[in-house]
């Protein structure tokens, strides 16, 4: 019988673009296929998990070792959500004080001390802050705790050119850590031939549009009541738009290092799909 390989899986993309809700959705889908995750919230917000756990505050990593001391049990820090899955958040510094990245190089130091990452796992998926593979937030990828990347982006300029800078991080972590991109979720925005930018933007990094998830306000309905969609409505067509999500990342295969485009290519393709004028001389 082959060894189970453990996929850890870091989620980037531009703040407020939905990564959180990508995640916890597409998760949710995976925990259907019987597959056994741990979602790590890297965002000091601590809103990573919320709606696997039905809107249950989750105590962080940081404030927990801040009350309690080191000596602490898993189950601490850890709660279990929707059909078992394994929520952690890390959370950050007081305000004003340090750098919130280091939150996730000390919940990971943790977790792995505490004996989270068991055998059992199918997947650990990495929630990460951030619009730039920098410092702490570059942690999952510079440690090579995360070998896919996957990156939420939309047909926005701004979504689009914070793609492109994670993409250049991971192109330099690549070589030595092992780190692959696995393709770009469109996060639909509605705008204007969103679906054919995305898929030449992809292109042009060399990586995959994996999937479309189109706009529906059904997403603001289950968020509102704590939920994810597949929990909240799972008979609604965006249910099976985050299942099909999930089938296809966990059948994926095409794992690259990505091409990041100059700024005068990535802007020649802002033009040509409308998202810029010629006269314009910066992405603002």
């Amino acid at each position: 019988m082959a060894e189970k390989t453990l996929r850890q899986v870091a989620i980037y993309g531009k703040g407020g673009i939905g990564k959180s809700t990508t995640t916890q959705n597409l998760t949710a889908g995976l925990a259907e296929l019987g597959k056994n995750i741990m979602v790590v919230g890297c965002d000091p917000k601590a809103d990573s998990t919320r709606l696997l756990l039905g809107g249950l505050a989750q105590k962080t990593v940081l404030d927990t070792l801040r009350e309690e001391g080191e000596d602490i049990e898993l189950d601490a820090i850890m709660k279990k959500g929707f059909k078992g899955i394994k929520c952690v958040e890390s959370g950050g510094p007081e305000p004003g004080v340090g750098c919130a990245g280091r939150g996730i190089i000390t919940s990971i130091g943790m977790l792995e001390r505490l004996g989270a990452y068991t055998e059992d796992l199918d997947y650990v998926f990495y929630d990460v802050l951030g619009d730039v593979v920098c410092g702490g937030f570059a942690m999952p990828i510079r440690e090579g705790k995360a070998k896919e990347i996957y990156i939420v982006a939309s047909g926005e300029m701004m979504a689009l050119y914070a793609a492109n800078n994670i993409s250049k991080g991971i192109q330099k972590y690549a070589l030595k850590g092992g780190v692959r991109l696995g393709g770009i979720i469109c996060n639909s925005r509605n705008v204007d031939r969103e679906l054919d930018l995305l898929r030449a933007f992809a292109k042009e990094l060399g990586t995959q549009l994996i999937h479309f998830v189109p706009r529906n306000n059904v997403v603001q309905r289950a968020e509102i009541r704590k939920k994810t969609v597949i929990e909240f409505n799972p008979e609604d067509k965006q249910a099976d738009e985050y299942r099909e999500l999930a089938r296809k990342i966990e059948e994926n295969k095409l794992f690259v290092i990505p091409k990041p485009m100059t700024q005068e290519r990535l802007e020649e393709i802002l033009i040509e799909y409308g998202l810029m004028d010629l006269d314009s001389e910066y992405i603002i």
